[in-house]
């Protein structure tokens, strides 16, 4: 599978996804709060799951990963998007 060689086309595609990744990231974080509200209980494990996967990769501060986390709060997360969104959140290199 390593020596796949790509088209042009498909270069292309690929190098546009990992160039908007932040902002991908950042659309499937709101989504899943609203997800987060409307799941069941069984279903929101895996969620939160997934949440803690992208506030990694979007490098927010480990401390606030693990408050959002322990809180189980659908609304601590919907506070975390909207500081992503305005820039406010200060992320760790």
């Amino acid at each position: 599978m390593a020596d796949k060689e790509y088209s042009r086309y498909q270069q292309k595609v690929i190098q546009r996804y990992y160039d908007n990744r932040e902002q991908i990231d950042e659309q499937r974080l709101a989504e899943l709060v609203t997800s987060l509200f409307l799941a069941s209980p069984a279903k929101q494990k895996k969620l939160w799951q997934t949440a803690e996967e992208l506030l990694t990769r979007m490098k927010v501060p480990a401390s606030r990963i693990e408050h959002i986390i322990q809180s189980g709060d659908p609304t601590v997360l919907a506070r975390v998007v909207e500081d992503v969104q305005k820039g406010i959140l200060k992320r760790s290199k």
